[in-house]
């Protein structure tokens, strides 16, 4: 007994560590685990007899600093704003005639609450990230069609995914709206105007570097190619043949196994000039085709499955030169 007790007081001594966890086991309170299930118990029973709770906003704690958390926003983001324009941009026009209604209640005859809206802000942002996206597309992807650019632009300006980049970044309880949470579009208006007060603070670059950051690398591992549904795929490969002078494309059976069957497979490749330009398999020929036909546009568009990874450190100054040429002098999606 007594080397055993030498035993584990060597083990303590060399492994101090161990020591340190069973003193942390140890002060955790027995009430603890017993409170947070009583807690649970009753909040699920207030929600059985009144239906589910209202969430509580944040700026309803007593530790709550507006300031603090405007000043606080800019610095996680590492970004230089001009504080004025960053507060203007987390400002709904909702709350303004929210709070003109509030001082209308208690007589005051003009309302006056010294703020604007973000309206002006999130135009200026909505044009800086059309500029951007469709120019950084346009580079990433000097073979895809622009239909396809067209396609892929829509998706990243969707409110889906400017949703979830706003709130990503902790836009939710600094929001200044008549609801909350804030409605979808307030989040999307609220993103584009931020992006709109940093262009106002910092500069063309620091903005087109954050729509980059933000908005461009939601294409990160996705298929591109998913976003445009062409609608006679061989039509168009007939078309892009005809303009590479490389004949009329024309499909051939590779090979195929387990015909008759279940799991009958069939390879077919699609063939121009002695040449193959893609090839697909499916469960009859008709979908081996098909396939055939979607994996020869890929490799015309070089946006197949091994493509070059996006590159999101591109340069800000090689988007804007690319803007300066008249082409893309509106940067609007009818002119692309």
């Amino acid at each position: 007994m007594t080397l055993l007790r030498i035993a584990s007081r060597a083990v303590l001594t060399l492994h101090p560590t161990i020591n340190l966890l069973n003193q942390q086991k140890a002060n955790v309170a027995r009430w603890v685990r017993p409170t947070l299930m009583e807690i649970r118990a009753r909040k699920k029973k207030l929600e059985q007899q009144n239906g589910p709770q209202k969430e509580t906003p944040r700026s309803n704690f007593i530790e709550w600093n507006y300031d603090a958390e405007i000043y606080a926003f800019g610095i996680r983001l590492k970004e230089k704003f001009n504080y004025a324009l960053l507060q203007q941009a987390f400002v709904d026009r909702s709350y303004i005639v929210q709070e003109e209604m509030k001082q209308r209640s208690v007589g005051v005859e003009n309302p006056s609450l010294n703020l604007s809206d973000n309206s002006a802000l999130a135009n200026k942002g909505e044009e800086l990230i059309t500029e951007f996206v469709i120019s950084f597309l346009n580079l990433s992807l000097p073979k895809f069609p622009k239909d396809g650019i067209k396609a892929i632009y829509r998706h990243l300006i969707s409110d889906e995914v400017l949703l979830k980049v706003s709130q990503s970044i902790g836009t939710k309880d600094l929001i200044l709206s008549s609801s909350y949470p804030p409605m979808n579009d307030v989040y999307v208006a609220t993103l584009k105007a931020i992006i709109g007060a940093l262009f106002e603070s910092s500069g063309e670059a620091r903005a087109y570097e954050f729509i980059r950051d933000f908005i461009c690398t939601q294409l990160n591992q996705v298929d591109v190619n998913e976003f445009w549904k062409i609608e006679n795929p061989m039509q168009l490969l007939q078309e892009i043949c005809k303009d590479k002078k490389l004949g009329d494309p024309e499909p051939r059976l590779i090979s195929n196994l387990g015909q008759n069957t279940l799991l009958a497979v069939h390879y077919v490749g699609i063939y121009a000039n002695k040449k193959q330009l893609g090839a697909g398999f499916g469960e009859n020929i008709q979908i081996a085709t098909e396939e055939a036909v979607k994996d020869s546009l890929r490799n015309f568009f070089q946006t197949n499955t091994n493509m070059k990874p996006f590159d999101f450190r591109m340069p800000v100054e090689k988007v804007s030169n690319l803007l300066k040429k008249p082409a893309l002098a509106a940067a609007s999606v009818d002119n692309i």
